[in-house]
Order: structure tokens, then C-alpha cells, then sequence
């Protein structure tokens, strides 16, 4: 009797597999997204993908962040990681960060900017877009440069967390000395 229900179990198992089984391939097979604005649509906001075909490329590197931004001529959008900027960067320090290339060169409203950064927090991040952002704009116009370059936007900020040295709880941070 023991080993009839150890195959009937294991019967079930083999008939729930097979049933799960062509459920998953037809849903995947009919969910095929159009667009990349299911974020975007809780929000209320629609962000759709441009065609980057004329858009200028660069990237731009800041601690352990990645940005890679593409700029064309537009109305002054800019959109990382397919969310508007003031969704994705909420505090205005760093939303000022982002606009310094376009204050510094003039060109407030002139460019849109669709920006994919990864890795770090989020002023790595911000620093990473302006850096970015800065070296597209010299790309498109290269005779903003000199502008862009007094102003330190074109140089890369090499600092980075220092790494943890063996013996120590942080890069220096030693133990607690006890005395007795």
C-alpha cells in the first residue's frame, strides 16, 4: 500500500508538470512588449524609446558608476533608465548636477539626453551622467570645449573607495586598542 501512493504521488507530480508546462510557453510566447514603458505607466508619465540613430554617444564614468548617454537636438528631456529625471534623481541637488553642462554651455533646452547609467549610488550615478553628458555635448559641438574643460566637466573624477587592507575593519579603520 506504501508504494502505491508513492506512485500516485509521483503520478501527480509528472501530470502537474506536464499541464504547467505549455501554460508557461503560450504565456510567454503572447506577452510580447511593444515598448519599455511599464514603469512609466503606474507613474501617469509615458516615456517612450527614441530611435538613436542620430544621437550622439558618450560615456561617462564616475566612482563605480557607468552612464551611457546619448544626446540629440530636442527640447531639454532627459531620460535615465527610461524614467524621466526628476523621477529617477528626486533630489534637486542632483538634478542641478545633471544641468551644469547645459548652464556652463548655454544650451538649457537645446538637447534631449536618453541615459542608461549603472552601478553605484546615486551622486556616482549623477556624476556619471554630467560627465557624459558633458563629453556628448563636445562631441556635437566641439567648439563648447573650452567652456566644458574650465569648467572641470571633461576631466574623469578618478577618486574611488579606497579598498580593505587586511587586519583592519575598514581601508583604515583598525580594531579597538584594549589595554588590559
Amino acid at each position: 500500500m506504501a508504494t502505491e501512493t508513492k506512485k500516485t504521488t509521483a503520478a501527480k507530480k509528472a501530470t502537474t508538470v506536464k499541464k504547467a508546462a505549455p501554460a508557461t510557453k503560450k504565456a510567454t510566447a503572447a506577452k510580447k512588449p511593444t515598448t519599455k514603458t511599464t514603469a512609466t505607466k503606474q507613474a501617469g508619465a509615458t516615456v517612450t524609446t527614441p530611435k538613436l540613430n542620430n544621437a550622439v554617444y558618450a560615456t561617462g564614468k564616475r566612482k563605480d558608476s557607468i552612464a551611457r548617454v546619448y544626446l540629440m537636438p530636442g527640447r531639454g528631456n532627459i531620460v535615465i533608465n527610461e524614467r524621466p529625471m526628476t523621477e529617477y534623481f528626486r533630489r534637486p541637488v542632483l538634478q542641478m548636477i545633471l544641468n551644469q553642462p547645459f548652464a556652463v554651455t548655454k544650451r538649457e533646452g537645446a538637447y534631449d539626453a536618453f541615459v542608461m547609467v549603472m552601478g553605484g549610488g546615486l551622486s556616482g550615478q549623477a556624476g556619471a551622467v554630467k560627465h557624459g553628458i558633458s563629453k556628448a555635448l563636445e562631441k556635437s559641438e566641439p567648439d563648447l570645449r573650452p567652456a566644458l574643460k574650465s569648467a572641470g566637466f571633461l576631466t574623469r573624477d578618478s577618486r574611488v573607495v579606497e579598498r580593505k587592507h587586511y587586519g583592519f575593519r575598514k581601508a583604515r579603520r583598525s580594531t579597538q586598542f584594549s589595554k588590559r
